[in-house]
């Protein structure tokens, strides 16, 4: 154990017995290993429109006749690669076959060459914006409970989210013939981030993973602040769930850039390619597209606009940076959340209007709630006496902290959650019924914030002792009001 180990945080060791999650090192094991696959196969799936295991088969259990080595019929699949040229020797010439053979590896590596190079420009771009741009200068919580350290954070993300935007749709440079001159335009978005969208993850699922390394070697290196839930001293475990706190390269916070900013921006900008391919397709957009679009982006525009928000979620309060949250906010976020919108392309419902107004209205309850709920504990957290919030009752705990127990919170204890997934579900609904793809992010968001809310319950139990139990009493339903 390393002296950052034992200074910084109590080893497993020293203390109670240490509390596996998500199955502990077997669990994030699997996890490592099976989350990449399953956004390959939704982005495949989403394109095709329904559940296709057919490819599973062809790269794992191909037939006699297919006499490739396993690397090229994984790199050629419609999962990992779908642009990759696929070759064959049909005509029994050998030289010809080897010939086409390189020709083809060396398409299919500057292919994969230009992702990799697209996505580290966007990275760098975000980070350069992240340095650069006028920001307000937030102190974050008090770190593990210690009120005499605090992290200071730059809160320019808003900003970051127009100019990302403004950038794509007017910064493209190209050689005007007729003015012998350089002009602008928008970027060929649907050209990359629809077209090559599998290829694009499968390069972003690769760099996440040199980062999660990164990451974890440099927890040992130094005297780190380590996250209680990282710090096992199983190294697959704590490479799934993140060593270091907040990890931080010089006045550079990576969880707290890489939890905004890439992967969600990110995610709008497929959307919009996917709109773009839809238009070029049918000579049109559709209502459901959009829906999609619109109620995605506002779904972006709100988490960069309440930026300083994220500052006392649990993801930057509580977890290490790891594997988990690297590859979730890089990688799981823009690549499968942006799952209906490349459905839509060439599986839209066409539904009427009416169905389209009713899942609107539905939206906006889910908005009202998640925005009125988190907008009232933010402002409670800043200011109990602000006039927004000073009418609403609260438990004053042995901590010092207040639980709000009336308004949005004394409903329900994750009402927050509640309003959250009735969004997710429209998202969902605006797919039809054709299939079950576009129905993903529903089933898996419900039971995220299920197992999310287990947590958060343990956590507060153990931060809160007997007053917990006596929150829970005055506010004893967690996600609906009468009901659960």
């Amino acid at each position: 154990m390393s002296s950052s180990s034992s200074s910084s945080s109590p080893s497993p060791s020293s203390s109670k017995k240490f509390e596996y999650e998500f199955g502990g090192p077997i669990g994030t094991s699997l996890n490592i290993v099976l989350l990449p696959i399953v956004v390959l196969l939704l982005a495949h799936w989403s394109r095709v429109g329904y559940v296709d295991v057919s490819v599973i088969r062809t790269v794992f259990l191909p037939d006699s006749i297919d006499t490739r080595p396993f690397w090229d019929r994984l790199i050629q699949s419609t999962v990992l690669c779908p642009s990759c040229q696929q070759h064959n020797n049909s005509d029994g010439d050998i030289n010809h076959h080897n010939h086409n053979h390189n020709h083809n590896h060396n398409n299919n590596n500057y292919l994969l060459g230009q992702c990799t190079a697209l996505v580290l420009g966007w990275l760098l771009f975000q980070v350069i914006l992240e340095r650069c741009l006028p920001c307000e200068l937030v102190e974050g919580v008090p770190v593990l409970g210690n009120p005499n350290h605090r992290l200071a954070y730059r809160i320019n993300g808003h900003l970051a989210f127009w100019i990302s935007l403004f950038v794509s749709q007017f910064g493209y440079p190209y050689w005007h013939e007729e003015s012998q001159s350089i002009q602008f335009t928008s970027f060929p978005l649907q050209d990359w981030l629809y077209q090559h969208l599998s290829e694009i993850a499968l390069v972003t699922i690769g760099l996440t993973m040199v980062l999660s390394i990164y990451l974890y070697v440099d927890s040992f290196v130094g005297d780190k602040i380590l996250a209680h839930g990282g710090n096992s001293g199983i190294p697959p475990y704590d490479f799934f769930m993140g060593r270091e706190l907040n990890p931080r390269l010089w006045s550079f916070d990576w969880k707290v850039f890489c939890e905004l900013r890439p992967g969600l921006i990110g995610w709008m900008l497929i959307n919009i390619a996917c709109l773009r391919q839809q238009y070029i397709q049918l000579g049109y957009v559709t209502g459901s597209m959009l829906m999609i679009n619109l109620f995605q982006g506002i779904y972006v525009w709100d988490a960069l606009y309440q930026e300083r928000a994220i500052l006392t979620t649990m993801d930057v309060t509580t977890d290490g940076f790891g594997f988990m949250l690297v590859f979730g906010d890089l990688a799981w976020v823009p690549f499968t959340y942006s799952l209906q919108a490349r459905y839509l392309v060439n599986h839209d419902p066409h539904l009427s209007y009416l169905s389209l107004a009713a899942i609107f209205a539905l939206y906006i309850v889910g908005y009202t709630i998640f925005r009125g709920a988190n907008g009232q504990k933010d402002v409670f957290r800043r200011d109990p006496l602000d006039p927004q919030v000073a009418h609403l009752s609260f438990l004053q705990t042995k901590r010092g902290t207040k639980l709000l127990t009336s308004g949005w919170w004394g409903m329900a204890r994750k009402i927050n959650y509640t309003g959250d997934w009735i969004m997710g579900l429209t998202w969902c609904l605006v797919c039809g019924f054709g299939s079950i793809v576009p129905y993903y992010y529903a089933i898996y968001f419900a039971i995220l914030l299920v197992h999310r809310s287990m947590r958060d319950d343990q956590m507060c139990q153990a931060k809160y002792g007997e007053d917990w139990q006596t929150y829970k009493q005055l506010v004893p339903y967690r996600f609906i009001p009468g009901i659960v």
